[in-house]
């Protein structure tokens, strides 16, 4: 915005770098140019100040697609002025003599010109395509077309205004047929999840099946190996009972050969002694007998001799013949 000074019947106006100021006075223009610094006279004067600098307008276009769904662009397009005196021309850019300011809105009067130009562009656009496409295209398309048309629209360049950017920063459809839209690939994204979670599930199953067999396996060898050992323990048990038993049988096999040794000797022994005395007469034997008898009186209290017994030795002795001594 110029700063302007008054002095009575004169005024002092300095202005900005970027902005454009052009000074008329009686209708024609005496001075024109950025950043002018200049003395007037306010009773026969007339001042306009354009902006130079960059200016950014916010777009919201919302139209219906060929399958008649709604669908919604957001951006910002950018423009400048490029011919300030024709512009105005065409625009009221006239400033305050006193206070510096604009008079009138011609900022909004240019952006709406632009809006409106970048509306149309973006209904057809919207119109010519379903919305599937549109938004599988995304919005490079549409800011690619609508800076095209806005680049060629002969009604900007009439007015000393061109727009240098565009860009489309959404292109959204309605709340129903986003969520309808989004079920089908949120149904997919679940299936995926579902199927991973069973992936999952499966995978930790076949592990636990895995360290199920391991342990059956792990338990089936250790009883096959004390299977075994108990069996080589039971074959031991039984080769030492074998070599027990053996043993005894041996020692018992060789205690009764020395007992049937024993006697045998003892058994011969008295056969023979039997064998010398069968041939010896009874009175010798009963001589023998009472001499054996004799050598027991030490130990014997008494001894009963009956009449039969007395009678019947006597008679042995009768029996017996007189041995004959020989010369």
């Amino acid at each position: 915005m110029a700063s302007i000074r008054n002095f009575g019947f004169a005024a002092r106006l300095r202005s900005e770098a970027n902005n454009h100021v052009i000074h008329y006075r009686k209708g024609r223009v005496r001075r024109s140019g950025r950043g002018l610094v200049f003395w007037f006279q306010p009773d026969n004067a007339s001042i306009a100040e354009l902006p130079m600098d960059d200016r950014e307008m916010t777009l919201f276009v919302k139209g219906r697609s060929k399958d008649f769904q709604d669908i919604a662009v957001q951006g910002t397009i950018g423009w400048h002025v490029v011919d300030p005196e024709r512009l105005a021309t065409r625009v009221d850019f006239t400033i305050g003599l006193f206070t510096g300011e604009a008079q009138g809105e011609p900022i909004e009067k240019i952006e709406a010109r632009i809006a409106g130009i970048a509306n149309q562009a973006l209904l057809q656009q919207i119109a010519a395509a379903p919305v599937r496409a549109l938004l599988d295209a995304g919005p490079e398309p549409l800011r690619i077309a609508l800076a095209a048309v806005l680049a060629a629209d002969p009604t900007l360049a009439e007015i000393g205004v061109a727009a240098v950017a565009v860009r489309l920063t959404g292109l959204t459809p309605s709340a129903e047929l986003g969520r309808a839209l989004q079920t089908p690939t949120f149904e997919a994204l679940q299936q995926k999840a579902d199927e991973a979670m069973f992936e999952r599930r499966a995978l930790a199953v076949e592990k636990e099946r895995a360290i199920a067999e391991n342990e059956l396996a792990t338990k089936t060898e250790l009883a096959r190996r004390e299977k075994l050992l108990i069996a080589e323990e039971a074959e031991n048990a039984r080769n030492r009972a074998a070599g027990v038993a053996e043993a005894q049988q041996l020692e018992t096999a060789a205690e009764a050969e020395r007992i049937r040794a024993v006697e045998g000797a003892r058994v011969e022994a008295e056969r023979q002694h039997i064998a010398i005395y069968r041939d010896l007469p009874p009175a010798t034997l009963l001589g023998l007998a009472a001499q054996q008898l004799a050598g027991k009186l030490e130990t014997i209290g008494h001894v009963n001799i009956t009449p039969d017994l007395l009678a019947a030795v006597l008679g042995e002795f009768r029996k017996a013949p007189v041995p004959i001594a020989a010369d």
